[in-house]
């Protein structure tokens, strides 16, 4: 879990055949072998072997160097904020949405200073254009567009899986934010949940984030778009901005190295639900953002 987040795999943190003893550090070890699945190397030997096959050399370890210092803000930035989100539960949601939304703001700054992943958006003028909340249908490449997403449409909620609630200091943030925290084992149940609380949210006035592809997809591929995004838009008749992003290409799926370079965010013409069925309204929405993808390239 917590390696899809930090884009880690468990070997590269040095915490299986470690000798771990921390009860949370353990937690995560756990989480990380259950889902690798013996993908990656077992233990520390076994990564040295590996590692000795592909030597590093020039900017390829400054890469490595870079990554390593972001981790460590990373991490530690999660921790503190983490435990002070404790302490924010009976402030308004707003309150505690600008608190996280400041965490994600220094990841996303932390990533452009430290590891030359800066961004550009365009569309600005669709994202005015919207006087009401609305439904956010984005392209999911990395955990960039997660954290960069939640400052950009605040204020918003957003759906993930629920097992990222559980995660030490991590998860406890994420509670703050009041997501909409899915069961992804009960597909009926999940489409349910998005349904229900994502009306809710929307008569509360936030903003619903979601990525109708359901996981991150490596840069240049495409994944099978869900409609529970668009069931959430014409039930509540709220319109629909579609994103672009390229963000895999700095930050790859799986990898814990990230590479210098321009992550494009386009935001999309609201796309109204009126008179359309849900399978329209995704098909529309892929197809524009499939389409705009087609023109992004690696910069």
């Amino acid at each position: 879990m917590l390696a899809e987040i930090f884009g880690m795999t468990p070997a590269r943190t040095g915490l299986i055949g470690c000798g771990v003893r921390s009860p949370v550090l353990r937690h995560l070890t756990r989480a990380w072998q259950r889902q690798t699945q013996g993908v990656y190397p077992k233990n520390f030997r076994e990564l040295r072997a590996r590692v000795a096959q592909t030597p590093l050399r020039g900017h390829q370890n400054l890469a490595y160097l870079r990554s390593t210092v972001f981790f460590v803000i990373y991490f530690c930035s999660t921790v503190i904020y983490g435990c002070l989100s404790i302490f924010i539960f009976l402030l308004p949601f707003r309150y505690r949405h600008r608190f996280i939304a400041s965490w994600t703001g220094i990841i996303v700054y932390a990533a452009r200073i430290i590891c030359g992943v800066r961004y550009r958006v365009s569309g600005l003028e669709n994202l005015k254009l919207a006087e009401q909340p609305v439904v956010v249908l984005s392209k999911h490449q990395s955990a960039w567009e997660t954290l960069f997403l939640q400052r950009l449409f605040f204020p918003a909620a957003t759906v993930l899986k629920q097992e990222l609630l559980s995660i030490p200091f991590f998860g406890w943030g994420l509670r703050a934010l009041q997501p909409i925290a899915i069961d992804r084992s009960n597909p009926k149940m999940a489409l349910k949940q998005v349904k229900t609380q994502g009306q809710d949210r929307i008569q509360r006035g936030y903003n619903v984030i979601l990525f109708p592809e359901g996981t991150r997809i490596p840069a240049g591929q495409k994944g099978k778009y869900a409609r529970s995004g668009a069931d959430i838009a014409k039930d509540a008749g709220v319109n629909i901005l579609p994103i672009a992003v390229n963000s895999g290409y700095c930050w790859p799926v799986g990898s814990f190295v990230k590479h210098a370079g321009v992550v494009d965010v386009v935001i999309g013409p609201p796309i109204a639900p009126q008179n359309k069925t849900s399978k329209e309204l995704i098909g529309q929405v892929e197809q524009w953002i499939e389409s705009t993808m087609s023109t992004l390239t690696r910069d």
